[in-house]
């Protein structure tokens, strides 16, 4: 009896190490970090609505109303003004205090370093003329020029 329960002891450990050797390990990618996998993360979407509610919505609301002084209403003058702004915010994203129309907000805003320049336009396309916008389009070559000089 002695015997088989050290053999068990010896035996389903070793099986359970030879086992776990076979298994992949796969690494999920970092939100906002910079390596190959993380751009993947991003699933190749160009609809700027699907954007804006997968991406978006939690901060910015379903009527793109803000969240009081953390996260900015995106119906303000200010995303119907300069595209380049808005695309260097997509970009760069915040850190602090930011002025927009004379509010200040607080929260932080991580730059987007997984969307492509397509999903960029589309985003901000999709916000620039949603929540009562009537703003023009954003094309992958405004946000490709700004994304080269912000470099």
């Amino acid at each position: 009896m002695i015997r088989i329960l050290v053999f068990c002891g010896l035996l389903v450990p070793s099986i359970a190490m030879a086992q776990a050797k076979k298994q992949p390990v796969t690494k999920k990618p970092v939100a906002g970090s910079k390596t190959p996998d993380a751009q993947k993360a991003v699933p190749a979407l160009t609809d700027g609505k699907q954007l804006y509610q997968t991406y978006c919505l939690a901060c910015h609301q379903v009527d793109g109303s803000g969240v009081g002084t953390l996260n900015p209403p995106l119906v303000k003058e200010w995303v119907g003004g300069d595209k380049s702004r808005l695309i260097r915010m997509l970009l760069k994203g915040s850190n602090g205090k930011v002025e927009i129309d004379g509010d200040t907000f607080s929260n932080t805003m991580p730059p987007q370093l997984n969307f492509n320049d397509q999903q960029i336009a589309a985003v901000l396309t999709y916000v620039r003329s949603n929540f009562g916008n009537k703003a023009s389009a954003v094309t992958p070559a405004e946000v490709k020029l700004v994304r080269t000089k912000t470099k």
